[in-house]
């Protein structure tokens, strides 16, 4: 429970930071995925004759995390749409907190890009609202990064998700979670380091990826959902690599539909994929018996 709320702690100065730059309706989009996420999981559970467990705060979290993964131009409903089904079909169902192999917000936010693939359309710049392409449509477009100052992308001051655009109070947020010990750090670390490495192969300046798109929020609050990911070091290792490479290759070589931005960036993907391996990487690495 403490961990959960720590999360909850950790996503609000990316979520404030949304609010300031694009007023209230960045606001109204994150509760209504916390208020669907929480009521879904209520009503599950009372209605199957299950404890509710709501005041655990893991709901409130996935809830949030879809809220986040969308722009100001997505309904709301939408939001609330996308939650109730991580919370039922990527949760409940699979046997509630604990038990499930997929990331809730991660399965979530996959039925989001598929029922509502147009409504994340059109972009907006903070502040003014006008309608802008963002840092990874200019990489797609012109093959190399571009279009935005670094600081603006560090401060958060480009178009992209509510929960996305400002690198600086991501890390703010991850930096609790890792002072407070209720996160893996290994998984963004192997994730940032394939990246890294990547984009110093191809000749491109790393902090542009590390500041466009939705690297930060996948590695860092996605990916380390201590259900859905590997319990020993080298499996978190191995699947925090696993996320960074998935998420370059579809940055560079991804397909595109209308309105697909999220098939270009693979951050959905790149987490549900490595999900997969989760049991195997616990039963790999998993420490021998002491004698």
């Amino acid at each position: 429970m403490k961990m959960m709320y720590g999360m909850l702690m950790a996503l609000t100065p990316a979520v404030l930071w949304a609010t300031y730059a694009f007023g209230p309706q960045a606001l109204v989009r994150v509760l209504a995925g916390v208020i669907a996420a929480v009521a879904a999981e209520a009503l599950f559970q009372k209605l199957t004759h299950q404890k509710i467990t709501w005041k655990d705060g893991s709901a409130a979290v996935t809830g949030m995390l879809l809220g986040m993964a969308v722009s100001i131009s997505t309904p709301w409903y939408a939001v609330s749409v996308s939650a109730i089904f991580g919370i039922i079909a990527g949760k409940q169902l699979l046997g509630g907190f604990g038990k499930n192999l997929f990331n809730p917000a991660m399965y979530g936010r996959l039925f989001y890009l598929f029922v509502f693939p147009d409504s994340i359309l059109p972009w907006r710049m903070p502040f003014d609202l006008s309608t802008s392409a963002t840092p990874l449509e200019v990489l797609r477009e012109t093959g190399a990064p571009g279009g935005f100052a670094l600081l603006d992308m560090f401060l958060g001051r480009i178009p992209g998700t509510i929960g996305e655009i400002s690198t600086l109070a991501l890390i703010l947020g991850f930096s609790f979670l890792v002072y407070r010990k209720f996160v893996r750090w290994r998984i963004p670390a192997a994730a940032f380091s394939v990246v890294l490495v990547l984009a110093l192969v191809a000749g491109h300046n790393p902090l542009f990826y590390f500041f466009a798109g939705s690297l930060m929020v996948a590695a860092c609050f996605m990916a380390t959902d201590p259900m859905s990911s590997p319990r020993f070091p080298k499996g978190q290792l191995l699947f925090g690599a696993g996320v960074g490479l998935i998420i370059m290759m579809m940055r560079w070589f991804g397909w595109q539909t209308p309105g697909a931005y999220e098939f270009t960036e693979g951050s959905t993907f790149a987490v549900l994929t490595m999900n997969l391996f989760v049991p195997t990487l616990n039963k790999k690495f998993k420490p021998a018996p002491k004698t």
